[in-house]
């Protein structure tokens, strides 16, 4: 099983917010992240963040579909099974 991400922190404060309970934040993002990054990032379900993480594969000039089978490109957003908005699978 993978490691956990050594970019993942879990922070109180940070994007101008403040948390009681302290949260996944990415420190190569700078910004706190979704729950689901943070199970990536922690190496649960199978995932190994340098192979399935979108932000740590940008991060460390890996193309990520050579290494997880997905796009590189972290702000693309799809809901089909080739990633295409809109797209029915």
């Amino acid at each position: 099983m993978a490691e956990r991400c050594q970019h993942l922190d879990y922070r109180r404060e940070g994007d101008g917010k403040a948390f009681e309970v302290a949260r996944a934040y990415c420190t190569v993002a700078d910004r706190f992240v979704q729950p689901v990054t943070a199970d990536i990032c922690n190496a649960r379900y199978d995932l190994d963040p340098t192979e399935h993480c979108e932000i740590y594969l940008d991060h460390h000039g890996v193309d990520g579909e050579e290494s997880a089978g997905g796009t590189s490109d972290s702000d693309s957003v799809g809901d089909g099974e080739d990633g295409r908005k809109g797209s029915d699978p």
